[in-house]
């Protein structure tokens, strides 16, 4: 079993985003992307794939207690110093502490300093008023701090870098429980490092909080499935975080509460017994039977119903904002790249959020080959997909979800599977062996040619060619 992340494969990978920003820069040079992006994006790659094989071999042996010390404060400065980083740079660009064309982020914003200077029973009439639950939870989220610490845009996003750092925590203890503890600490060093979940820490969007709860939802899901001794506070907590998925993403929620009942029926007699089994499954109908009925049961209802509609106005808007090859992208095209999208944007067709992300996403989909290594591993040659239904049940209900959606190649609607396919990309690292290094030295070339389809699909779509 491989224990750490090969240097040979960081080096691969440094080479292949170079090779790729370059050749595309030079192709379509009229549409090259500006110099600091270039330079975000090559910053981006060379932390993530040159700290993580440095990281994961020299921190694979040392005690568990100091590993979690410094995979906490490592994850926690690399953050701190991105948002401040972000917040100036921001300022630089936009003339204010927002990204460009920001909409939810400054509505966000905007809506919790007015709610702050009001009175609780003010700002739930404005809740309710909105209709629904979804998305409700970060909006009072942030208008509880504006109410402690007043409309202090740094403070909110420094104390992400805590929840951050946190999620690294919490994935190293859940990657560690399903796979092991080598496996757990490669996990934890690539969500540590990871270009997409650092960036979110440095903008006002929901995200970094959402994937906050999901981990320890699935953390806690987990745990109560696989240990011997559980009580009122280690049922209840899973649960507890669960419902306040609805409250970011009411399809999140969802697909939660599914993942868990499908961990409960397949995970192994070995993992669970069947008086255990019993108890919680009960508990869990007992659950949804509380929800069911209610507001959170009519969105959901709500968007299966309108799921086609909502897909074909999406392709439609965007074929009218002039990206005319939109239409093509729909589930059944989306669907099979779901572990791989979004690709990185190399090219400058204004969308700088994209630019300065290119770097995390073409992370993403190189790890997209470890990924299929592990699928592949647990359903078809060790067969142990059932000791990792849980996690994978989510993974594979989300992203499928996704790709029939409006949004499936909108990478923020992706970011709640990160930290999952992060450890199975984990998993896929320690299985390499004499076979299966041949397809990982011939997906490099398939990333190129991804990142060079993709730079020609932006601007062929634009008709910019």
């Amino acid at each position: 079993m491989v224990s750490f992340f090969p240097k040979q494969i960081s080096n691969k990978a440094i080479a292949t985003y170079i090779a790729s920003l370059a050749i595309i820069s030079i192709v379509f040079i009229n549409y090259a992307m500006e110099w600091k992006f270039f330079l975000i994006g090559l910053t981006f790659v060379l932390l993530f794939f040159g700290l993580s094989n440095k990281l994961s071999k020299s921190w694979k042996s040392i005690p568990s207690k100091v590993f979690v010390k410094r995979l906490f404060w490592t994850a926690l400065i690399i953050r701190v110093l991105w948002v401040f980083f972000s917040y100036f740079f921001y300022i630089s660009e936009t003339g204010q502490p927002f990204e460009w064309s920001a909409a939810d982020s400054i509505g966000y914003h905007g809506e919790a300093k007015w709610l702050s200077a009001k009175d609780w029973s003010v700002a739930f009439r404005y809740w309710r008023g909105k209709g629904g639950v979804s998305d409700a939870g970060y909006p009072f989220y942030l208008t509880l701090l504006y109410k402690i610490i007043g409309p202090n845009i740094l403070i909110v996003r420094l104390l992400k870098t805590i929840w951050s750092a946190l999620t690294c925590v919490l994935i190293y203890k859940l990657a560690s429980r399903n796979f092991g503890n080598e496996i757990g600490r490669i996990a934890a060093v690539f969500c540590m490092l990871m270009p997409n979940l650092i960036y979110y820490c440095g903008m006002h969007l929901k995200e970094t909080e959402m994937l906050f709860c999901t981990v320890m939802f699935l953390e806690r899901a987990d745990y109560l499935l696989r240990s011997r001794h559980y009580s009122f506070i280690t049922i209840a907590v899973p649960f507890i975080f669960a419902i306040s998925l609805f409250f970011f993403r009411t399809v999140l929620g969802a697909i939660a509460i599914i993942s868990f009942f499908i961990g409960l029926f397949f995970t192994s007699e070995k993992i669970i017994k069947r008086g255990k089994r019993i108890l919680l499954i009960i508990l869990s109908l007992s659950f949804v039977a509380v929800v069911a009925g209610g507001t959170i049961t009519t969105e959901i209802e709500g968007y299966w119903n309108d799921k086609s509609t909502n897909q074909q106005l999406q392709r439609e808007q965007q074929t009218i904002n002039g990206n005319k090859w939109a239409k093509y992208a729909t589930g059944a095209v989306m669907a099979p790249m779901a572990f791989v999208v979004p690709f990185a944007t190399m090219v400058d067709v204004e969308q700088y959020e994209q630019l300065t992300l290119s770097g995390g996403n073409f992370v993403k989909n190189v790890l997209g080959v470890f990924v299929l290594i592990a699928f592949i591993n647990c359903l078809f040659i060790k067969k142990n997909w059932r000791d990792f239904s849980l996690i994978g049940s989510f993974t594979i209900g989300y992203l499928l979800v996704i790709a029939l959606s409006a949004f499936a190649n909108a990478e923020r609607f992706h970011i709640p599977t990160l930290p999952c396919l992060l450890m199975f990309a984990a998993y896929g690292v320690s299985l390499l062996n004499k076979k299966n290094i041949k397809f990982v030295n011939y997906w490099f070339v398939g990333v190129f040619i991804m990142e060079f389809a993709w730079a020609y699909f932006k601007l062929g779509s634009r008709a910019l060619l």
